[in-house]
């Protein structure tokens, strides 16, 4: 019945987050407190994915750059997935993998943070982003899920790894969009002073 596979897709997008979110709290306060000394020293953060997790580094650099849920000053971020003449021009000169490296090479610098998308960590174009990064002295905050992929291999020690304990790309998803919206808040929380969740 078609109601009964709705209710389930409910249930089990509640049950991963009651799972994770004692398993991630501790990467996603160690991801906060990276962004936080990024965006209070003038550093910024440039966000990228693809298709879904596209959708979630403009969601997270729009609350950034705007507001999350309360007012304060602008924070420094970038959505890489936005410029259409950038993406088509580097995509068809160069190829797709390096649409997102060519950005952080031009944008990025040391003390800023990249915040890397990829429900399988293994996008290739957020894998040279990653190795793009690190050339730019800059901290990487990669969000997955499946066990992490080649981004697990790509990170080094100082970056923080939020990885999602699931193979499934719609719940993967769901968890990212949530840590997005911790990450916002943490960093408020953090300037701001606390308020009740």
């Amino acid at each position: 019945m078609l109601e009964q596979r709705i209710q389930q897709h409910f249930i089990d997008s509640a049950d991963l987050k009651y799972q994770a979110a004692e398993m991630l709290s501790k990467p996603i306060a160690a991801a906060v407190q990276a962004i936080l000394a990024s965006v209070t020293s003038g550093g910024k953060v440039l966000a990228c994915g693809n298709g879904g997790s596209a959708a979630d580094a403009q969601h997270f650099a729009a609350e950034f750059v705007g507001r999350f849920e309360r007012e304060r000053p602008e924070l420094g971020a970038i959505a890489l997935t936005t410029d259409s003449s950038i993406i088509t021009a580097i995509g068809n000169d160069y190829n797709f993998d390096v649409i997102f490296s060519k950005q952080v090479r031009a944008l990025g610098g040391p003390g800023d943070v990249l915040l890397a998308i990829s429900t399988s960590g293994n996008s290739a174009n957020v894998l040279a982003a990653v190795e793009a990064a690190h050339e730019r002295e800059m901290t990487v905050v990669a969000l997955t899920g499946r066990g992490g992929g080649k981004m697990l291999r790509a990170l080094r020690d100082t970056d923080v790894h939020i990885c999602v304990p699931h193979e499934r790309t719609a719940r993967i998803q769901e968890v990212h969009l949530l840590t997005i919206h911790c990450l916002c808040d943490g960093v408020d929380n953090q300037l701001l002073g606390a308020q009740e969740p």
